[in-house]
């Protein structure tokens, strides 16, 4: 356990209040032009404004200066996690949020669809983003085409729209290494990459990974749009300290994607059972009510504010921005004692990527001091009472903020 972790721990205490954490995902952004808006400061966000006025705002480095955060790392530091020391890859908390159990030994990778076009380049790392139906079927026809490698089972399983999780079971040939580079070269145009071992116990690893490349290509070579894999985040199995032993907190995850449910579940929140799609917010604020009484601590989990970042859709993220502003009054009405909005890594639709740029950070509470902030902005946050934050600092302000932390020393 991190320093700062274990400090809170020795301080943490139940009290009856409540937080809620919001996660904007990839929420920050960058205007496209010169002395341009951000998607941010170009929504209509009438309701997030009104709060901002009475709340402290702020910035938050989730990792450090001109660090680009993957999501599993910046979400583990909003959670109090240092992600330099606390090293999850994205194929575990995948196959963690599908449901899958990991034994020791084994190996999960998360896995993208794509489209190649001729001499195996890259065209389109998302393969045109396909439904979830079309993924089902692409996932049943890799089962039939590669129900092992080298006598080494290989499980692989639907996540949702371009996304699929691979497992690598040990079974009695010895322990998988996780320790390999990645096939995704995270750009278009060039051809994908091929897995390297950065340690002796990978090279297997590395091996049954190109192999799958080679088999999936050969099994999809009909379909103009899903003819290729591309992988990234390898790991074994993780262990975390509970987040309930380090806060005192009992927690509850309200999120769609698989990956996100998985590190909640990592650290010991207990994932909730939200209807509809990821774009359907109804029945995540629905989960959310039915449960308030429920829980002490909630972390509710947007998506569509990446997604539309990573397709370089200005304009579609900033509508994302305001239906979640429409959706605000209905988080407040259940009165939290603590409300935050945050992002866990910036998405600007001018990078159609994830960025190193700080993302705000909005708290409200009783408690919060007078701050120069009057709009959730990235602009408006660097003007806040809060300053620039790392991501490990949230959780011991939102328990503070929340009457749930002790005094430190005599």
């Amino acid at each position: 356990m991190s320093d700062l972790l274990q400090t809170v721990r020795g301080l943490a205490k139940k009290t009856d209040s409540k937080i809620l954490m919001v996660v904007l995902d990839g929420v920050g952004g960058l205007p496209m032009t010169v002395n341009g808006e951000t998607e941010l400061a170009t929504a209509k966000t009438p309701n997030l404004d009104a709060l901002a006025r009475e709340s402290q705002l702020g910035q938050v480095e989730l990792i450090g200066a001109g660090i680009t955060p993957g999501s599993g790392p910046g979400h583990l530091s909003l959670f109090g996690y240092d992600p330099l020391h606390y090293l999850v890859g994205r194929g575990a908390l995948s196959a963690v949020g599908i449901g899958v159990k990991l034994n020791k030994g084994d190996v999960a990778v998360r896995g993208n669809f794509a489209t190649l076009g001729a001499d195996r380049i890259v065209e389109d790392r998302r393969a045109g983003r396909p439904s979830d139906e079309k993924n089902a079927e692409v996932v049943a026809r890799l089962k039939t085409a590669i129900p092992e490698i080298d006598g080494v089972p290989v499980e692989i399983y639907t996540e949702s729209e371009h996304r699929f999780v691979v497992v690598f079971r040990a079974g009695n040939g010895g322990d998988l290494g996780a320790n390999l580079s990645d096939v995704d070269p995270q750009t278009t145009g060039v051809q994908p990459m091929t897995a390297t071992a950065h340690d002796a116990p990978s090279e297997k690893t590395a091996a049954l990974v190109n192999a799958f490349v080679q088999r999936a290509e050969e099994a999809l070579g009909d379909d103009p749009q899903v003819n290729g894999v591309l992988f990234r985040g390898y790991s074994d199995v993780p262990h975390f300290p509970s987040f309930e032993d380090a806060y005192q907190l009992n927690a509850a995850c309200i999120a769609s994607y698989p990956m996100y449910k998985g590190l909640a579940s990592l650290v010991g929140m207990e994932v909730l059972d939200v209807e509809g799609e990821e774009d359907a917010l109804d029945g995540k604020v629905q989960a959310l009510t039915r449960h308030w009484a429920e829980y002490d601590f909630f972390f509710l989990h947007i998506k569509k504010t990446d997604s539309t970042g990573e397709d370089g859709d200005f304009a579609a993220k900033v509508k994302k921005i305001e239906l979640f502003d429409a959706l605000l009054p209905r988080l407040l009405a259940l009165q939290p004692d603590v409300f935050c909005v945050v992002g866990d890594h910036s998405t600007p639709s001018k990078l159609s990527a994830h960025s190193w740029h700080p993302v705000p950070v909005l708290i409200h509470s009783e408690y919060g001091r007078k701050d120069a902030a009057v709009r959730y902005t990235e602009e408006e946050a660097a003007r806040g009472s809060l300053g620039l934050r790392r991501g490990t600092d949230l959780m011991p302000l939102l328990m503070a903020n929340a009457l749930k932390l002790n005094k430190y020393g005599a």
